[in-house]
């Protein structure tokens, strides 16, 4: 199979690709940037200029990204798929020795006018490489163990050099959208079942191991798991995050205190709130009802999302939409579950709604991606 496919220019030209523009998604998009403003002028206290006002300008940029990809064709991004893998490890090795430090990661490099996380590139452009691989491989050969190795090559160097940095969510997130890939590529489940019981075989080991001499992990390490399994044991240490994030979910209740009139948010009991954290603020001042509706919205995008994946009858576009969504539900279902002390803390960002620049212009232009998915599908 060539890497040029002409089905992909069957599409339409000029002012027409307008009319094939996935509006209901840009609508949705839009909606949930919006509460992301809204929580950002609270935390702040009433200032709009801290947060809310740089968020309104990225996103602006950010959307004339997503139309700019979007009405690119797509088999220039399919084309340019390779080079954007290899540009994102070229930054990931640029940062190892040259990055910004913030927070003890590694993880920016400081362009003055941006910090740039390459991880957040990484995250797309790995999908962009994954469907491309897939779209090449005839069908037969998907699930041959030698065609296997390779997609899991490019998974695992990318992770490795994140959790160098470290970036543990990010790392997560890189094996987790990689793995859809392949499996709505058609690898057998019989290699998810195996990586499965790999993972449940090493947790249990790790527990079994403490205190014998084959010890897998250091004191303080088994320290933070007991802290994250019960944060009580070290309240003002290790278990201050997610015990002040928890205090401020069950005060909420179902309408919430009241916009601007969340004490955890507003006395700043609570940390990272424009960032990591942002979640509970949410739901500290419009309680379970305006934390369902945020929801609802990322339900929704997902939903319009997976069914123009469905329709799709090109499968490097098919691939590409289902990659970035993926990307998407898992940004936001791993904040929700960390936030909530359902997972680790590990730094994944609320998407669209957190404060920071690089995550809200790639995920835009991930969504542009789609969007030239769409627009430029085989008729």
């Amino acid at each position: 199979m060539s890497f040029l496919d002409p089905s992909l220019n069957q599409a339409p030209r000029g002012w027409r690709k307008i009319l094939y523009v996935n509006w209901p998604l840009v609508l949705l998009v839009t909606a949930v940037a919006c509460f992301g403003f809204l929580m950002l002028y609270s935390v702040a206290g009433g200032d709009f200029s801290r947060w809310a006002q740089p968020q309104l300008i990225r996103f602006g940029i950010g959307m004339i990204v997503m139309f700019a990809v979007g009405f690119t064709p797509l088999s220039f991004w399919r084309q340019v798929s390779p080079l954007a893998y290899i540009a994102g490890l070229g930054l990931l090795v640029f940062v190892l020795f040259f990055g910004s430090v913030g927070m003890g990661a590694q993880r920016w490099i400081d362009l003055k006018f941006i910090r740039l996380q390459p991880s957040e590139l990484m995250k797309i452009a790995l999908v962009m490489a994954l469907a491309l691989y897939y779209d090449w491989l005839p069908q037969e050969k998907v699930s041959r163990f030698g065609y296997v190795l390779l997609p899991l090559a490019m998974i695992a160097l990318p992770t490795m050099m994140v959790v160098v940095q470290p970036d543990l969510g990010t790392a997560i997130l890189l094996i987790a959208s990689g793995g859809v890939v392949m499996f709505l590529a058609g690898v057998s489940y019989w290699y998810f079942i195996a990586a499965i019981t790999v993972v449940a075989g090493t947790v249990a080991a790790v527990f079994l191991s403490r205190g014998k001499s084959w010890q897998l992990l250091n004191n303080y390490q088994y320290k933070r798991i007991d802290v994250f399994l019960n944060p009580d044991l070290d309240p003002l240490g290790d278990g201050y995050h997610i015990t002040q994030s928890k205090i401020a979910l069950g005060s909420g209740g179902l309408s919430g205190r009241g916009f601007m009139q969340g004490p955890q948010s507003q006395l700043s009991f609570l940390p990272e709130k424009q960032t990591d954290f942002i979640f509970t603020t949410l739901a500290e001042e419009f309680g379970y009802i305006g934390s369902t509706f945020l929801l609802i919205l990322y339900t929704l995008i997902m939903i319009f999302a997976i069914s123009a994946a469905m329709k799709n009858k090109n499968r490097f576009g098919a691939l590409l939409i289902g990659g970035v969504a993926s990307t998407f539900f898992f940004y936001f279902a791993l904040n929700m579950a960390m936030v909530m002390g359902l997972a680790p803390v590990v730094g994944v960002p609320l998407p669209l709604v957190s404060y920071g620049g690089s995550a809200m212009l790639v995920l835009l232009g991930g969504f542009g991606l789609i969007q030239s998915a769409h627009i430029h599908r085989p008729k």
